[in-house]
């Protein structure tokens, strides 16, 4: 089974082409290359907790800071730390690259 990026899991509509980007515009996770292929994912489609401006129940987020706590909560960090199991890059690996392409 193929690896989906957040906006398939969460059928947000946000990514490149989507039914909702004329409305919210196209999401930092499915734009962000800083992150590209962590855990399978295009961009940041799979460490979308490591970017501002994703969206979580309808509303932007903030930083990475402000909204870290809600992420490790969410369903679709669940399933991508449950499918990559060893694999899964800690958030300091990903913090050092994001501040090194930054």
């Amino acid at each position: 089974m193929a690896k989906k990026n957040c906006w398939e899991y969460k059928d947000c509509g946000r990514q490149h082409g989507g039914p909702k980007t004329a409305e919210l515009g196209v999401c930092e996770a499915a734009t962000d290359k800083r992150l590209d292929s962590i855990h399978g994912g295009l961009n940041a489609g799979r460490t979308c907790w490591m970017v501002a401006g994703t969206l979580c129940g309808g509303k932007a987020q903030g930083t990475f800071a402000q909204k870290f706590d809600n992420c490790i909560e969410c369903d679709f960090y669940k399933t991508v730390k449950a499918e990559e199991a060893s694999n899964f890059q800690m958030t300091v690996f990903l913090l050092k690259r994001l501040n090194a392409s930054g």
